[in-house]
C-alpha cells in the first residue's frame, strides 16, 4: 500500500477515534476530538497532493477518498443527531443521497469508468465538514475552556451550534441537488446497458 493510500484509508480508524472522544467525559477530550478531524482534514488534502506529485493517482485511490470521506463525515453525523445536536431527518436525506452516488460509482466503475468529485460535489462536501467543525469546536469551547471567559464562552458554543445547524441545512441542499446533478449526467450509463463511457450528450 503506497503512502497516498494509507492516508486515505486512516480517515476511517480517525472517525472511530472523533466519535469516541465526542462521548468520553475526561478533561479535553471534546478538544482532541477537535484536533483529529483537523487532522483528517490534512490527510484529505495531502493524499491527493502527495498521489499527483509522485504519480501515484489511481481508480483505486479516486473512489476510496470519496468514500473514506463519507464514512468520516456520516459517522459524526450520526453521533451528533444522537446527542441532539442535528435533526435526524437531514442527517437520513445525506445519509440516503450518499449511498445512491456511491452505488452510482460502483456501477460506472463495473463499467470501467471512475465517476470523480465534481464541483458541486465539492462544494456539499466543503459545507458538511464546515457544519461538523462548529459542532466539534463548540463542544471543545463548552468543555474545556469555558473558564477562560464564563458565559461569553458559553454563548460563543451555542451561537457555533446554531451555526452548525444552518450548516447542516444548507448541506442538505447542497447535497440533494449534487446528487441529481450526477444522475442527470451519468444517467444513460447507469441505467442503459452500454459499454464503458462517461460521457452524456
Amino acid at each position: 500500500m503506497n503512502l497516498p493510500n494509507f492516508l486515505t484509508l486512516s480517515r476511517i480508524p480517525l472517525m472511530f477515534i472523533i466519535v469516541g472522544l465526542m462521548y468520553a467525559g475526561f478533561p479535553f477530550a471534546a478538544t482532541l476530538a477537535l484536533v483529529c478531524f483537523i487532522l483528517a482534514g490534512i490527510t484529505d488534502w495531502l493524499d491527493g497532493a502527495i498521489a499527483r506529485k509522485r504519480g501515484l493517482v489511481s481508480n483505486f485511490g479516486i473512489l476510496m477518498d470519496a468514500l473514506t470521506d463519507k464514512i468520516l463525515i456520516l459517522g459524526i453525523m450520526i453521533a451528533l443527531v444522537d446527542l441532539d445536536k442535528v435533526p435526524i431527518w437531514l442527517v437520513l436525506l445525506i445519509l440516503g443521497r450518499e449511498f445512491m452516488v456511491t452505488g452510482m460509482r460502483l456501477v460506472a466503475a463495473t463499467k470501467g469508468v471512475v465517476v470523480s468529485a465534481e464541483k458541486a460535489g465539492k462544494q456539499k462536501t466543503v459545507t458538511q465538514i464546515l457544519a461538523v467543525g462548529a459542532f466539534l469546536l463548540a463542544a471543545a469551547l463548552a468543555s474545556d475552556f469555558v473558564d477562560l471567559a464564563g458565559d461569553a464562552m458559553v454563548r460563543l458554543a451555542d451561537l457555533l451550534d446554531l451555526a452548525g445547524v444552518a450548516l447542516i441545512v444548507v448541506a442538505t441542499i447542497f447535497t440533494l441537488s449534487s446528487g441529481i446533478r450526477y444522475f442527470v449526467k451519468y444517467r444513460r450509463l447507469v441505467f442503459e446497458e452500454s459499454g464503458p463511457s462517461g460521457r452524456t450528450d
